[in-house]
């Protein structure tokens, strides 16, 4: 942000009562972010199976065991290639596998071991599920096995499909209607899609509905990001951004108690969106930041809210928007180098993350960190059915140790060294050797792991690009310093 907007927060208060209210009301419904993304965890697992039987069944026999139905024989199944044979009434018997069937042509005993003739069939009675982990899952409910498990394996693609659209189009719209309009919509369709989904009537519902889920729920959470920094001021923004996501990571471990308490998915469904409640009935009351105000001109309405901050801080000269205009003009001139007025107020977007190489660069290489970070994340957390041990603990534990480390590690680095050295470390891709210090009093090492260094450090305590570089030379075993890009210099940091 611009200096003028700490002067705002140095006389309202840079977390105050507002602050923490708005913030919190703000954050809580990020939990369900986190409860939406990861609820196809329980939602979608496959549990045992084998074909249909085409009659009524008389015994069952598995390996030496044998039994008078199915529903016993679950618990001493280990493998995929196991099969079960069973007899029916009529005498038949029959051997089921997961995705086949087969008659015995001579029915005399019934053994597990067959060399005799045998005819094949399809499962077309449908197929038996194992319910006593799961009673059901969407799985089981439209039989997306065999030939149509690719359409199970489609269910969580297509979401995060949704997610990557939803932040590109709720991101913009945030820019040009305004961050609460968006909140309210996002927040009211999260509840909303999230009841919808657990009523689909077949597959092809159920992917469309979790779609547009999937696009309100992370606008959501890139829009209410934004929102809660816009309302934090320098001192408590650090803490405060990077525990938006304490939150999500709070969803994951509901995402984990629900899935352990109820073993049906469209009543897990409606538990999970039911969560998100509170905060739709509220979120109307959430006002629009008063620096998205001041970018449309609407001074009146900023000073309104600035006035509303300044009551319940208990301030009693809140600051007038006419000073933040004035401060924020003897910025710009202070800071033009021969611009003229319409450059200054040139409408940015996306496209001038490529305006030059430079950017450019760094803006791959913040996606591609993203990438690779969530890449990670995501496959351990959606596999946590998979891990071995309790599948519920599994998925807990990810989600408490998300939190652990961004209150015990990640807010520190961040608010010390910037985000790029926090990124990187979090990432592994810090270059090797390279020693970091910011442009304030601070100067702190960062481990390494790759040679080499051209590495930016900001940081929100500089409010402009001052760095310092300071990367080992193995040729003279010395620190070589190199500072770059003081202020208003306009230089290029590499």
């Amino acid at each position: 942000m611009a200096p003028s907007s700490e002067r705002l927060f140095d006389s309202l208060g840079h977390f105050g009562r507002f602050q923490a209210c708005v913030y919190f009301a703000s954050v809580f419904q990020a939990m369900s972010c986190g409860i939406h993304y990861l609820a196809s965890v329980f939602m979608a697992v496959t549990p045992n199976f084998v074909c249909g039987i085409p009659g009524n069944v008389s015994s069952v026999l598995f390996y030496n065991s044998s039994e008078s139905s199915i529903e016993d024989i679950w618990t001493l199944w280990t493998s995929t290639e196991n099969y079960i044979v069973v007899r029916l009434e009529n005498g038949e018997i029959w051997e089921l596998n997961q995705c086949s069937r087969s008659k015995r042509e001579v029915s005399l005993d019934l053994a597990y071991e067959y060399k005799g003739n045998k005819s094949i069939f399809s499962c077309s009675d449908g197929f038996l599920y194992d319910d006593t982990k799961w009673k059901s899952t969407v799985v089981t409910q439209w039989d997306l096995v065999c030939d149509r498990e690719w359409l199970a394996k489609l269910i969580q693609p297509t979401f995060m499909l949704g997610v990557l659209i939803g932040a590109v189009i709720f991101g913009d719209i945030a820019d040009r209607l305004g961050r609460r309009r968006v909140i309210w919509f996002t927040s009211a369709g999260q509840f909303v899609f999230g009841i919808a989904v657990a009523f689909t009537f077949d597959y092809y519902s159920f992917v469309i509905v979790r779609f547009l889920l999937a696009m309100v729920s992370s606008g959501y959470l890139v829009v209410a990001f934004v929102y809660v920094t816009e309302f934090v001021g320098i001192k408590a923004r650090t803490w405060a951004s990077m525990h938006v996501h304490a939150f999500f990571a709070v969803g994951i471990m509901v995402v984990a108690l629900v899935g352990f308490l109820v073993r049906t998915w469209w009543v897990y469904q409606i538990f999970l969106s039911i969560a998100t409640l509170p905060f739709v009935l509220c979120c109307w009351m959430l006002p629009e930041t008063p620096f998205w105000l001041l970018s449309e001109e609407r001074y009146e309405d900023a000073q309104k809210v600035i006035n509303i901050m300044a009551k319940w801080n208990k301030v009693s000269t809140p600051c007038k928007v006419s000073e933040l205009c004035s401060v924020q003009q003897d910025d710009l001139v202070s800071g033009r180098t021969g611009d003229n007025d319409t450059s200054s107020a040139k409408k940015h977007n996306i496209l001038d993350l490529f305006c030059n190489w430079h950017i450019a660069r760094r803006t791959i290489t913040v996606w591609l960190i993203w990438f690779t970070g969530s890449l990670g994340y995501y496959v351990f957390s959606l596999s946590s059915v998979s891990l071995g041990g309790n599948e519920y603990l599994n998925l807990f534990l990810i989600g408490f140790q998300y939190i652990n480390c961004l209150s015990k590690y990640g807010w520190k680095i961040f608010d010390r060294c910037g985000i790029w050295p926090y990124i990187s470390l979090h990432s592994r891709t810090v270059p090797n050797n390279c020693k970091i210090s910011c442009c304030w009093e601070w100067k702190h090492d960062v481990p390494c792991r790759k040679r080499g260094c051209s590495f930016l450090c900001i940081s929100e305590k500089c409010l402009d690009f001052h760095a310092t570089f300071a990367c080992w030379n193995h040729g003279s075993s010395e620190w070589n310093i190199n500072n770059n890009a003081s202020r208003n210099t306009g230089k290029t940091i590499d």
